[in-house]
């Protein structure tokens, strides 16, 4: 059915999609609809739903399905649709990302389990993973050891490069990562190991220095995803004080959104004001945002507005 298909040639933006909610804590199809005409017209190469700042251990299992149906029959083929399918059972893992093949999806974003503590453990549930869905579901390994307090070094990672041919990128989000995505790239020269795509996260918040590094674009989310998009168009010309001087003219807003067990909230309250979401709701238990962070935003939007004029 699908027209894309993920590759280890993957470069761009690939936005995370947050998921939205109504003031009642039920998701919002109105607000889906605008998010994806949204982000398509703000140029993202891909769309990633279902990941963790999409608030995906949220929502039932149903609610899951329905949310992913919805998406992919809004998106219409128009980008690739990559779906965050990390679970802590196999069964529902593999059950999730048969659907979201079966509608479409690009492929699927995997970040391992706490449980899987040691580099053995690590491959050895890879081993597994890959076994269920077969050959043909193209896998993103999601690098987040923040959230899932899982290391993999990157021989271990170049291991898994080299024993499943269905991992076609790393979602790299180690932080401070920007010497290990080096040697992922370098390793890979030295080794003759198949190049995989590397799209980074934490919201941007390095991103000119990881183009530098070799990265290929972003698999993230931030408030103005236009940003996004042309710093690492800029990057790819080797434009890289262009890239630098936009970046930094939104720099006060990418450091806001990245507090952490916050961000998500104001990321949120940016998509209201820019009149992509109906509503800012987290789903329960999340943050809120007061009346001074209300206020406090509002002065940081009107600062990255200017820096942009001034810029232009």
């Amino acid at each position: 059915m699908t027209t894309h298909r993920l590759t280890e040639d993957a470069t761009g933006v690939y936005i995370i999609s947050v998921t939205p909610f109504n003031d009642d804590g039920a998701i919002d199809y109105d607000s889906a609809d605008k998010l994806v005409e949204f982000y398509i017209e703000s140029g993202v190469s891909g769309i990633t739903i279902l990941g963790m700042m999409g608030e995906a251990p949220k929502l039932a299992p149903e609610e899951s399905t329905a949310f992913l149906d919805h998406m992919m029959d809004r998106v219409a083929n128009r980008v690739p649709v990559v779906i965050g399918v990390s679970n802590a059972g196999l069964d529902n893992l593999n059950r999730l990302s048969r659907h979201a093949m079966d509608k479409g999806a690009a492929g699927v974003m995997i970040a391992p389990n706490p449980g899987q503590n040691t580099e053995a453990k690590l491959t050895g549930y890879f081993d597994q993973v890959v076994t269920a869905l077969g050959p043909d579901v193209p896998i993103v390994y999601q690098d987040y050891p923040q959230s899932t307090g899982v290391h993999i070094s990157v021989q271990t990672f170049n291991q898994m490069v080299r024993d499943h041919d269905q991992i076609v990128m790393l979602k790299h989000e180690d932080c401070p990562g920007l010497t290990k995505l080096s040697n992922v790239r370098q390793s890979a020269i030295d080794e003759d190991l198949r190049r995989v795509s590397i799209l980074v996260g934490n919201g941007g918040l390095y991103l000119p220095q990881e183009m530098a590094r070799g990265a290929d674009g972003a698999m993230t989310g931030f408030g103005y995803p236009e940003m996004l998009v042309n710093v690492v168009k800029l990057c790819r010309a080797a434009n890289w004080d262009r890239a630098e001087d936009l970046f930094d003219a939104y720099l006060p807003i990418v450091r806001h959104e990245q507090q952490p067990g916050w961000g998500l909230a104001i990321r949120k309250e940016v998509l209201r004001r820019r009149g992509v979401l109906n509503s800012a709701a987290t789903r329960s238990p999340g943050p809120s945002l007061s009346a001074i962070d209300h206020d406090e935003l509002g002065r940081l939007m009107d600062r990255v507005q200017r820096n942009v004029e001034n810029l232009a």
